[in-house]
Formats: structure tokens, C-alpha cells, sequence
């Protein structure tokens, strides 16, 4: 258990693509996923095109296709453990 309170469902820090996006997205009242990844962000690719860019803060999105990629506080420490929600997912304040 992670001991995070948000993680009903089974969803939590430890999941994977877009169960893990919409996790991030919602933890905590939304409040983790503007804040800002230690260290300046994590340098990755975009999942969905291939583009190079830094995930800056917890939620954050490919500046050229605008692919939505996550992960968690407890694993920020290394870009692998970057989620993507797949191509065409638009986050719930897009709608």
C-alpha cells in the first residue's frame, strides 16, 4: 500500500499510462500536477511522436503533438518511469 489517500480503485503512484495520468491529474485535489518536478524536470521523449522535451511539472503535455505524459512524486527521479495516456487523450479540463 502507498499509503496515499487518494488511491481508491487501485489506482495509484505505481500505476501505468493513463491510469496513472488521471491519478496524478486528480491527487490530492489536483494540486500535485502543476507543481514544478525537482531539478528543473526530467528530459524525455514524446510516447505518442517522438518529440524531445522536458516534463516540467507532474501532468504535462508535448509541445509539438500535445501528448499528455505523467509521473508520480515518488519516481520523479527518473524519466522511465514517465506515463503516457495515449494518443487522442484530452485531460478533463480540455473537454
Amino acid at each position: 500500500m502507498s499509503g496515499c489517500g487518494g488511491c481508491e480503485g487501485g489506482a495509484g503512484p505505481y500505476s501505468e499510462g493513463r491510469e496513472l495520468v488521471e491519478f496524478v491529474y486528480n491527487a490530492h485535489g489536483g494540486a500535485i500536477r502543476d507543481m514544478p518536478i525537482p531539478d528543473g524536470g526530467l528530459k524525455t521523449r514524446c510516447q505518442g511522436c517522438g518529440e524531445p522535451f522536458v516534463l516540467k511539472t507532474f501532468v504535462g503535455k508535448c509541445p509539438k503533438c500535445g501528448g499528455v505524459h505523467a509521473v508520480s512524486p515518488p519516481r520523479c527521479h527518473d524519466p522511465a518511469n514517465i506515463q503516457f495516456a495515449g494518443v487522442g487523450y484530452k485531460l478533463p479540463d480540455e473537454d
